[in-house]
Order: C-alpha cells, then structure tokens, then sequence
C-alpha cells in the first residue's frame, strides 16, 4: 500500500508561490511478466573493456549495416584511494548476434574544455543511412543535450546544443509531417517547486540544428510508479499501431539509505512503456501502468554503484517481432531483456 508524505518546498525571494504538494511513497513494483532477462546479462561490463574503465552503463544501440552496434557510457579513474571518477568517455562496440560484444581498442567520443565538463549517455538514431547520437553535456553554467552525427564512428560532427538544462533526448527514425521530431526532458527546478519534478516533452526541427514548437508528451503526475520525475528512454520504433517507445521513471523513498557505492541514494529507476501516435507523436495513444522493467535481478538491486537502477537506452524490432531492450543496470554494467512487440503493444493498450 502506497503512503502519502506532504512535502513543501521551500520559499525562495522573488520566486513563483510554493504549493504543497503530496508525493506518494511508491510500494513493491515488480517487471513485466512479458519481459526476459538475457542469461548472457550483463552483457557488457568493466572488466570487458581494453582500456580504464569503473562502470560501463547507459549505452546507445542501433542496427547499422548489418551489424549492431552499442555506444555505450564509460565512467574511469576511480581507485581505492581516490573514490571519484577522474573522466567520462565513450566506448564502442560491435556484435553479430545482438549479445555478444567486441568492444574497439579506444574511446570513440569525449568532450572536455574549460566550459565542458564531461559528454555522456548516448543514445543512438539512424535516419536516412547515417547515424544520429543525442548525448548529455555536463558544463560549468548546467546541463545540456547535444545532437551529433557519424558515419564511422570515428568522427563525430556536432550539429546542435541546447541551453540549460535539457537532456535525455531521443529522435525518431523519420522525418514526421516533413521536419525531424525528438523527445526531451527539461528540467526546470525553479518553475516545478523547487525540487525534482520533471516531464516528457517534444520538439521538431527542420534540420535538427533549430528546434521549437515544443509540446509536453507526458506529465510525471500520469505516471502512478513515479513520484520524482520521468524522462525518454531508448529511441522510438515505429508499428502499425504507433511510434512505441520506452521511459524512466524515478521514485524517490529517503528510507533506502545508502543503497549503493555512494553514500546516499534514495532514488529508484524502472523502465516504462507507453505508445504515441504515428502522425502527432506528442499524443499518448496508450501506457502501462506499470513498469515494463523493475530492479528485481541481483546485478540490478544490489552490488552497484546505484543499485536499484533501470536505465533503457537502446531499442531494436527484430523482423521476428522480437524487441531487445539495452538498459544500464545499476548504473555499472549494461543489460538486455527481450519481449515481443505483440506484447508490449497489449501492455499499452489494454485496460488494466
């Protein structure tokens, strides 16, 4: 049974007037019964990498030319001594079969200068025979989301950053009524309380440089296994039914303590599974109610630098009708689940 703690955020001189609002603890939640696990999980991790590497997670995934291909987040540095990662890249990887991985010899993407701290969290889109990756941007005035394109995996151009404080982006694998569509995830703490309290939004483009017309896609208040914020998760992928995409979704209990490498986290993060219309996708045709994914495996709630942690970044529908999932698993290795998509599309649309 849910419990209800009234939270007031603190006033704050010359801001909006703070409301109270209630923000239900979040009970047990349990994974999809159409979801499995892969018994290779994790399929990626440190100790596969031929470089420096602390936590391998949050990987990008497509299918290009032939082959799958993973980007995938590298955190490094961290010894005994010295606890914090010293940088952030991002590695690449290759595989036939979707779960066994051949990881390059070097990084193929980092970002740091005086005003860029750190690139992260790939997600990866091919549109029109080239490959697209949204990533994160952490800077010293906030966070930003970038667009970059490539063809080989070895130069990157960069061909847009938002301002603060955006990320978690996504685009479609098409142009939708003739402009570039991506879902995003602002996160605006002075006009939302003060606190964590974040949406699901969308924006098009016609050259994925300049981006407006933003419309919310989804509300957290919409999402009764969240009560911090939600955000997209792995690129959408089209069906007969409609654009079929994943989410996280964030509850916070300040009763778990440490819960991981670090010395406080409260959080937990579970994928979602919602379907949006094919020719408006800021319309929510349909969502489960419940999680599609819940830390439930021992890699997932326990060992971890977060455990508890649910992250899906990557989404492929097979010709078979089989859907593999990528999602990093507390926040230290990546993972897969696979499901079909007859499945999935009934967790959206059916009543529950």
């Amino acid at each position: 049974m849910a419990q209800t703690g009234k939270a007031l955020s603190p006033a704050v001189a010359g801001s909006p007037e703070r409301i109270p609002m209630e923000f239900p603890l979040i009970g047990e939640l349990k994974s999809a019964s159409v979801i499995r696990r892969h018994r290779a999980n994790p399929v990626l991790k440190a100790s596969d990498l031929p470089y420096e590497s602390n936590l391998v997670f949050n990987a990008g995934v497509t299918k290009y030319q032939g082959r799958y291909v993973m980007v995938f987040r590298n955190d490094y540095g961290a010894t005994d001594e010295i606890p914090k990662f010293q940088g952030t890249n991002l590695g690449l990887a290759f595989s036939d079969d979707g779960v066994r991985w051949e990881v390059s010899p070097r990084p193929c993407f980092e970002l740091k200068s005086e005003e860029i701290r750190r690139g992260y969290d790939p997600r990866l889109t091919v549109i029109d025979g080239r490959v697209y990756m949204c990533f994160a941007v952490d800077t010293w005035h906030g966070i930003r989301g970038g667009i970059a394109v490539t063809d080989d995996f070895e130069r990157f151009e960069i061909l847009s950053m938002t301002v603060p404080d955006n990320r978690n982006m996504v685009l479609f694998p098409e142009k939708i009524g003739g402009n570039y569509i991506r879902l995003e995830r602002p996160f605006p703490v002075y006009g939302r309380g003060g606190r964590d309290h974040f949406d699901i939004w969308m924006s098009d483009s016609p050259d994925l440089k300049y981006w407006g017309n933003s419309k919310l896609v989804l509300g957290i208040e919409n999402v009764p296994f969240a009560n911090d914020k939600i955000g997209p998760g792995a690129p959408p992928v089209k069906t007969e039914k409609g654009w079929l995409t994943t989410f996280h979704a964030v509850d916070r209990d300040n009763s778990r303590g440490k819960n991981g490498w670090e010395a406080k986290w409260q959080k937990r993060y579970t994928a979602g599974i919602m379907l949006l219309d094919l020719e408006d996708p800021s319309r929510v045709v349909g969502m489960s109610k419940h999680p599609l994914i819940a830390p439930e495996a021992p890699y997932e709630a326990g060992g971890g630098f977060r455990n508890d942690v649910i992250f899906p970044g990557g989404m492929i529908l097979e010709d078979s009708g089989e859907v593999k999932i990528y999602y990093g698993s507390a926040d230290t290795v990546e993972c897969l689940v696979t499901a079909n998509v007859d499945d999935l599309l009934k967790l959206c649309t059916e009543p529950k």
